[in-house]
């Protein structure tokens, strides 16, 4: 796609979900995780569905040496995805009384995805960085997690309010992650998913595999 189309985008929900029923699987054993994201008391955030896990051993293998994936979140129950989604969309009401709520609806995509759409929510999405050979996180130009008014911007994949180190960083990271198949979510740099709708739909797949899930076990 080359045009930026946001997860409240009636093209998104129009995929249709073939669900393929594939697990969630722990990520531990493959990946170095990170622990700033703690919200859901279970550990759900350690889980994805298999097929997005093997992807991303790939995406791994495909680095330069020296560098790692660092995971910091995938899995998010529905509950949770609309607690975020409350939130931030309470912040945009605040700081823009005047808009009406569709405008609140599509300004809050650009940061997190209404749960019924969520690829975080289907165990499709999976926030991450790139670390060092000693887990040292690397520069990518913003916090993981900035929202768009935070970072005035840099946020969104294809900034030009960064640095060059950071540029480069994000070139390396987007090379491995896409060279395995999973495709990127334009105003998030360390967004990535794939059997979503939002993949389906950036691929041309006829279909997503992966839809919503309650649970870890569900």
């Amino acid at each position: 796609m080359s045009e930026i189309i946001l997860m409240s985008d009636a093209r998104v929900a129009a995929v249709p979900v073939e669900e393929n029923d594939e697990p969630l699987v722990d990520v531990r054993d493959t990946l170095l995780v990170d622990a700033r994201k703690q919200e859901d008391a279970h550990g759900a955030q350690i889980y994805l569905r298999r097929g997005v896990l093997t992807r991303l051993r790939t995406a791994q293998a495909l680095l330069p040496g020296g560098l790692q994936l660092l995971f910091v979140e995938g899995y998010r129950p529905p509950a949770l995805q609309r607690r975020y989604v409350d939130r931030y969309a309470d912040e945009l009401r605040t700081a823009h009384p005047d808009w009406p709520a569709d405008s609140v609806r599509t300004a809050a995509s650009r940061y997190v995805s209404p749960p019924e759409i969520a690829p975080h929510s289907a165990g499709a999405a999976v926030d991450l960085t790139l670390a060092d050979a000693d887990g040292r996180e690397l520069d990518l130009g913003t916090a993981m997690n900035a929202s768009p008014e935070e970072s005035e911007g840099a946020c969104y994949t294809a900034a030009g309010n960064i640095g060059a180190e950071a540029r480069a960083n994000r070139a390396v990271l987007g090379a491995a992650l896409s060279g395995a198949g999973l495709v990127n979510y334009p105003t998030e740099w360390w967004h990535w998913s794939y059997g979503d709708r939002y993949w389906a739909l950036a691929t041309g797949a006829p279909a997503a595999v992966y839809g919503p899930r309650e649970a870890v076990g569900g």
